[in-house]
């Protein structure tokens, strides 16, 4: 960042936003502080015509533009948007969140790319406390493009041995309590109960939820906290390092494009 300044480059997000979701403007309003505090500017790009041809071409006109090093497209998609559509136009060299086909396929095949930030999130937090995942055993509950897959990915360049489930898996808990890392991204306020981890699991709660008024995690925090040997809290765990991993990004977008 201070090679840039030097430069007077100034790096710039931008946000394309098609949707009042409660956690995506909380979300996005957590980013815009922390990038006026890292002097980072954000460009918000408001679509009303929600058509994926209308995404694909302010994508193209955002790659185009010199002044933007990274583009973020907030989730969910306004409904009838095509999702791998906007996935394929996000150019790898600005696609900060690690969102679209060409940075998803890199991360598949272990080259160079922007990782998605929330699993990059994950990655993070473990560091920060010191768990080494190689050898161990880790359970993801939930396969999305945002995390589960990419978390996966991630966790097997660490030689952690990988169980992804999802809606279709047969008797999950089992699954869950032979794990000694279980990772939580799929919806739903409190799913993972206290019956569903072992003793001195670390457990990762990668869950947004609006429950009356407040965010609340994946998993059942009073209930699980006692028996985990490490749990990360929601709000305050896995969301901060989210948006520090995205500008992390968008500053290394910057470097690359003025080199």
């Amino acid at each position: 960042m201070a090679a840039l300044k030097e430069r007077r480059i100034s790096p710039k997000l931008a946000v394309i936003l098609a949707s009042a979701d409660p956690a995506t403007l909380s979300y996005l309003r957590v980013t815009e502080r922390l990038a006026a505090e890292l002097g980072i500017a954000v460009q918000k790009v408001v679509l009303s015509s929600a058509t994926s041809e209308a995404f694909v071409r302010r994508i193209a006109e955002l790659g185009e533009d010199p002044t933007v090093s990274g583009i973020l497209v907030e989730t969910p998609l306004p409904a009838g948007v095509d999702a791998g559509v906007v996935r394929g136009a996000l150019p790898p060299e600005k696609d900060v969140d690690g969102a679209g086909t060409a940075s998803l396929g890199r991360l598949l095949a272990g080259e160079r790319s922007f990782v998605p930030a929330t699993a990059g999130a994950v990655l993070a937090l473990l560091d920060g406390e010191g768990i080494d995942v190689s050898g161990r055993r880790a359970a993801i509950v939930g396969r999305s493009l945002v995390v589960g897959r990419p978390l996966a990915l991630l966790l097997l360049a660490r030689d952690a041995t990988v169980t992804v489930c999802h809606s279709k898996t047969q008797d999950l808990a089992a699954v869950t309590r032979e794990a000694d890392l279980v990772c939580v991204a799929v919806g739903r306020p409190g799913f993972l109960g206290v019956g569903m981890v072992r003793p001195g699991a670390v457990v990762v709660d990668v869950g947004t939820n609006w429950v009356d008024g407040r965010i609340v995690g994946d998993v059942d925090f009073p209930a699980v906290a006692p028996l985990a040997g490490a749990i990360s809290p929601v709000p305050g765990g896995v969301g901060p390092l989210t948006t520090t991993i995205l500008m992390e990004q968008v500053v290394e977008a910057a470097e690359r494009i003025a080199r």
